[in-house]
């Protein structure tokens, strides 16, 4: 086995989050730099931020709010007009039953 092949390991490296320690690790360096840890990101803390670039969130929700409008009108006109329709096939029903009561003698 050769040796001197393996990095030294520090059992007590610091890791700074924004400039401030916020635990201690083990690791190959003496110190570690992160952007993000457990104690600021959203899916540990429970805090949902949404980073809107250019406005997409709010055309995607504006577009969903749309579909769901025309979707709740073709509904409700599919009805009026099988209403319709419905209506217009007892008048005719209606009128075709008084025609044979007077066409017989």
């Amino acid at each position: 086995m050769k040796k001197d092949i393996h990095p030294k390991w520090y059992p007590e490296a610091k890791v700074f989050c924004n400039g401030e320690p916020v635990m201690t690790t083990g690791a190959t360096v003496p110190e570690m730099h992160v952007e993000v840890w457990s104690g600021t990101h959203p899916f540990y803390t429970g805090q949902q931020r949404i980073v809107d670039t250019e406005g997409q969130v709010d055309r995607f929700v504006k577009r969903l709010e749309r579909r769901e409008g025309i979707a709740f009108t073709s509904k409700r006109a599919k009805a009026e007009r099988r209403r319709q329709r419905q209506a217009i096939v007892e008048l005719i029903d209606e009128e075709q039953s008084g025609a044979d009561t007077t066409s017989q003698p």
